[in-house]
């Protein structure tokens, strides 16, 4: 297998970022155009997430996205310089990448909590069995 394919994961999931990146700056300059909001009004940072609460979705899947996915990064880059990309870490990666843009669309739109919770957990589930095997095939190689 071509170990290389093990960055197409990585790649959607920093293309999900800029997604919603974009989407927080749309979604933030119509409410404050709409609202006539002036853009100083928003120091302090306390101030900025008071005004632009009703829109707050984007702004913290953006800060999300760069909380667990770390692991995943670190991951992907371990799987791939000890050339263990097989057909498991595919799956897995692609299925935690999936899960994250279900996840993001949530947050970032209508925002239901339990959905959110429920499609984040499994995406956790998903990123730690990564690990547990990554983990597995480390330990072999190195006995």
């Amino acid at each position: 297998m071509q170990q290389e394919i093990i960055f197409i994961p990585m790649l959607v999931l920093v293309f999900l970022k800029l997604q919603v990146w974009g989407y927080m700056y749309y979604t933030r300059i119509s409410y404050m155009v709409t609202n006539k909001i002036a853009a100083q009004s928003l120091t302090p940072t306390h101030e900025a997430k008071s005004i632009l609460k009703d829109i707050a979705g984007p702004a913290e899947n953006l800060v999300n996205l760069f909380e667990m996915p770390v692991l995943f990064y670190v991951g992907l880059i371990t799987t791939y310089v000890t050339s263990l990309v097989d057909t498991t870490y595919i799956v897995l990666a692609s299925s935690y990448v999936l899960l994250r843009y279900v996840h993001s669309y949530i947050h970032a739109t209508y925002n239901n909590v339990n959905q959110r919770f429920i499609v984040y957990f499994l995406s956790s589930l998903i990123l730690w069995s990564y690990w547990i095997v990554l983990a597995s095939d480390l330990l072999q190689k190195i006995n």
